[in-house]
């Protein structure tokens, strides 16, 4: 039996990834105050995709009644993070690589709300 270079590779390489991915420097996170002035300065959507997903315990205070440590908001919140993949899936397909108009910005972060935690009553821009 030979010896399974390939796989020893294939570890080798994904245990120098994971040892890279945590020393690596995190990314400031991103401050709304980035959005004011898209025409000038636009943004990537994935920046205003993650910048949606980070508001997911904000969208979950109203539908729980304000109440960060009750069950609803807890429930909420695990739910609206279990979606972000599926979420940034149909954000990724329905809209634009760069975000340059505040009418686009809107769109998208309406539509990443909805699809996180989704309410009867609030606006849907694709109607």
């Amino acid at each position: 039996m030979q010896f399974p270079k390939a796989t020893v590779i294939l570890v080798s390489a994904a245990l120098a990834f994971v040892v890279w991915e945590q020393f690596r420097d995190k990314p400031d996170p991103v401050n709304s105050a980035r959005f004011t002035n898209l025409a000038a300065n636009p943004a990537e959507r994935s920046e205003v995709v993650d910048w949606v997903v980070t508001q997911i315990p904000a969208f979950c205070e109203e539908p729980s009644g304000g109440r960060k440590g009750s069950a609803a908001y807890s429930e909420c919140v695990e739910r609206g993070e279990s979606r972000t993949s599926t979420c940034r899936r149909e954000i990724y397909d329905a809209f634009p690589g760069v975000i340059a108009s505040d009418a686009v910005f809107r769109d998208v972060s309406i539509t990443m709300m909805n699809c996180l935690v989704p309410r009867s009553g609030l606006i849907d821009p694709s109607q």
